[in-house]
């Protein structure tokens, strides 16, 4: 595929320093310290490219409407797992006709939550007609508190006097999850976030009346491929679904290619084992960012930027003053830009939390306020829309710790000894007998699909659908335009033929 990665100026990359991604993280390695000086010599900008693949530089859009399609956001009932009772069931956002013969659900990776498939959904309903899509919110996601979001969800325009997200939050007036009093989170792993799953996937069928297609992004497609091996008290997991869709992750390598293999030795498992056991039950990897030092900073912050570039792109920023010294430009910018900094690949970002998106604008507005230009797959204003929320979500909070684990083990997709010490029932991969999508972006220089070949050869996959697209990073995907996403109408052909009965 033509790679269209964002080019930078020589000036531009001496100011940034190399990132490594969130999954190396879970090793200990801090991202603070980040170098951006984003005044008029010193802006970390993308330079304009000229691939087709690209659309032509244009000033942020305001916001973008929300479709006609039906979008309901559904709490379904599932196990006590130990927590709090409120977190004993899971949501998901259901988008498409309620009369759909076709239910692809679709599970977000590391620190993702539901509305990481919005945009994408709405793109596969309109494409694919008898499907309807549900994104799968964990448990975990009911120990978020969202409700500053709520108070100014209905804003159209920069909150002034009425209540201000940015004050709820960064001054500490949420409720927070501590990691203390959250023994229980110490097993919210695979084997409970799969019980929850079936659930969700049961619901989807309906009693039989539909399909179910069973996929995910990142870690969330390693969840889904579980699931499909696992064992469900003796009837394997693939035989609830009609296909599986991977998107940027896996089993059997499929991270390798980003230079960060799994951690699954027995000895590194005993390790984290023992760290969990020792109260470190959240996952703190995305810390790393360097936008604050609790389980949930970094996805607050993420959130917010997202909020006031939905609703506010062109105002200056609200969050500027309150970014840390290392990560703060040094000229006023956009609501729009701030989030730009946040997430475009040009600054710096590791592939696994960035898209293309553009760059600030070249000269200040008439109050002085340096905008964002988007030259990239992915707009800024489909970024903002699907981080601002309010619910779902895009980041979860609350990762627990015991999950990267399982999910760093199910791996090697087979029935081992260390898998069976942890409560892991991969007996059936070889088994698997349905369709299998499977696609890539640069963040895996291959290995996802090449993980994904060989779940085929194992087992009895009667096909296999295996796309890439280089040009794009990990999240890219999710919110690329419409007409730039090679991950959406390649999985919409894929659906289609489903549906239409192949399958």
């Amino acid at each position: 595929m033509t790679n269209h990665l964002t080019r930078r100026s020589q000036s531009d990359r001496s100011q940034s320093r190399r990132f490594l991604s969130r999954r190396t993280l879970l090793s200990g390695t801090a991202l603070s310290g980040l170098a951006l000086t984003a005044g008029t010599a010193g802006t970390a900008r993308a330079a304009a490219a000229t691939t087709p693949h690209r659309t032509a530089p244009t000033p942020t859009s305001a916001p973008t409407h929300r479709a006609a399609t039906p979008e309901t956001y559904t709490a379904i009932p599932v196990a006590p797992g130990g927590g709090p009772a409120a977190a004993d069931r899971v949501h998901v956002l259901k988008i498409g006709p309620r009369d759909a013969g076709t239910v692809l659900v679709l599970v977000p990776g590391m620190f993702g939550a539901a509305n990481d498939f919005r945009l994408m959904a709405r793109d596969l309903v309109a494409a694919v007609p008898g499907v309807q899509v549900w994104a799968f919110d964990r448990r975990e996601e009911n120990l978020a508190d969202r409700s500053g979001f709520n108070a100014a969800s209905t804003f159209t325009s920069a909150p002034t006097s009425s209540p201000d997200p940015a004050a709820y939050y960064l001054d500490g007036h949420y409720r927070a999850q501590d990691p203390a009093s959250s023994p229980f989170a110490a097993d919210w792993g695979l084997p409970l976030t799969l019980d929850d799953l079936r659930a969700v996937v049961l619901a989807a069928a309906g009693g039989g009346r539909r399909r179910v297609v069973l996929g995910g992004h990142s870690w969330g497609a390693t969840t889904a491929l579980a699931y499909a091996a696992w064992d469900f008290g003796g009837r394997p997991g693939f035989r609830d679904l009609v296909g599986l869709a991977v998107i940027d992750g896996g089993v059997l390598g499929a991270f390798d290619g980003n230079g960060t293999p799994v951690q699954d030795s027995p000895e590194e498992v005993r390790q984290r084992l023992a760290a969990i056991e020792g109260g470190a039950v959240f996952d703190m990897t995305i810390s790393g960012v360097g936008l604050g030092s609790r389980a949930e900073s970094t996805q607050i912050w993420y959130q917010l930027a997202g909020w006031y570039a939905h609703h506010d792109p062109a105002g200056r920023s609200v969050l500027q003053p309150r970014l840390p010294d290392a990560l703060r430009p040094a000229a006023p910018i956009s609501n729009a830009a701030l989030l730009g900094l946040l997430v475009d690949t040009g600054f710096g970002w590791p592939n696994d939390i960035s898209v293309h998106s553009g760059h600030f604008a070249e000269n200040a507005d008439g109050n002085g306020v340096r905008g964002w230009v988007d030259d990239g797959i992915t707009p800024i204003s489909r970024v903002a829309e699907a981080y601002a929320g309010p619910v779902p979500g895009v980041w979860e909070w609350y990762w627990p710790a015991r999950l990267s684990v399982d999910l760093d083990v199910a791996d090697v997709y087979a029935d081992t000894d260390l898998a069976r010490s942890l409560g892991l029932r991969l007996r059936h991969g070889a088994g698997l007998d349905v369709p299998l999508y499977a696609f890539g972006t640069s963040y895996s220089k291959g290995t996802v699909l090449e993980g994904a070949r060989k779940v085929a050869a194992g087992s009895r996959v009667p096909y296999g659908v295996y796309e890439s697209d280089n040009g794009m990073n990990h999240l890219d995907p999710l919110f690329a335009a419409t007409a730039h996403n090679t991950a959406t109408r390649s999985l919409a052909q894929f659906l289609r033929k489903v549906v239409g009965g192949s399958a």
